[in-house]
């Protein structure tokens, strides 16, 4: 590890879960009787924006309950002290990351804190619930929807991602089904750059044969382990 300069870790629902934030991608995954990808589209919106709106108002709600786990502290940790570059990029759409006090990342899916104007684009943080139909204020209209990336939509910072993936030395993956492009496909675009590459998950996800290492158990459990060993082999490099 002590060849190791740049880093990318991404993250997905697993990281979340153990903060009490359902995953939606198991057997359970429904919502009003309906699979939440069958929800969360540009084509849902426009048929049934009331349905969409309520979906991510409760989601928003319910950021209310939670707080990071040890697992966001310890990747906000090694933001911090981690001397090389590093990207922790999140497929997640909460802000356990922020809050934890991590800096250096980004939301390829977008933020549940968030709203995107439908009428003029404008981005701006929203804490409320969107039914109640509050306007935009750069522009007046009232066509507020949630910042995120539709199933069907291109997620945000794709350059700035990929062009991290070519420069990384080490790819870490962390709570992700492996299910999900184009997330899914970042380990084989570091492994082709010459990184290495390391799975931390629950269980194996459906890319684990594409990592050079998979490391099974709770994020909470792996990601300060992992953290403490790269720490101390920068210390020592």
């Amino acid at each position: 590890m002590a060849d190791i300069e740049n880093i990318v870790v991404l993250t997905g629902a697993g990281i979340s879960a153990e903060s009490g934030l359902a995953t939606f991608r198991g057997p359970d995954g429904l919502w009003e009787g309906r699979r939440v990808d069958e929800i969360c589209t540009p084509e849902a919106l426009a048929t049934d924006r009331a349905l969409v709106l309520d979906f991510y108002d409760q989601r928003r709600r319910a950021l209310g309950g939670v707080g990071p786990n040890a697992a966001h502290r310890a990747l906000a940790f090694l933001d911090q002290h981690w001397p090389g570059e590093l990207l922790i990029v999140t497929q997640n759409v909460d802000d356990l990351h922020e809050r934890a006090g991590a800096k250096r990342m980004l939301h390829m899916h977008g933020e549940l804190l968030s709203a995107l104007c439908g009428a003029c684009g404008e981005r701006s943080r929203f804490d409320g619930d969107m039914i109640d139909g509050p306007r935009c204020a750069a522009c007046g209209r009232n066509e507020l929807r949630p910042d995120i990336v539709f199933f069907g939509e291109m997620p945000y910072e794709m350059e700035r991602i990929e062009h991290a993936l070519m420069e990384a030395n080490l790819l870490v993956s962390i709570g992700t089904s492996g299910a999900v492009y184009p997330a899914a496909g970042f380990v084989q675009m570091a492994r082709h750059a010459g990184a290495d590459t390391l799975e931390l998950n629950l269980d194996p996800s459906a890319g684990s044969v594409y990592f050079h290492e998979t490391r099974l158990g709770p994020a909470s459990v792996l990601v300060p382990a992992w953290v403490e060993d790269m720490l101390a082999s920068a210390v020592s490099a």
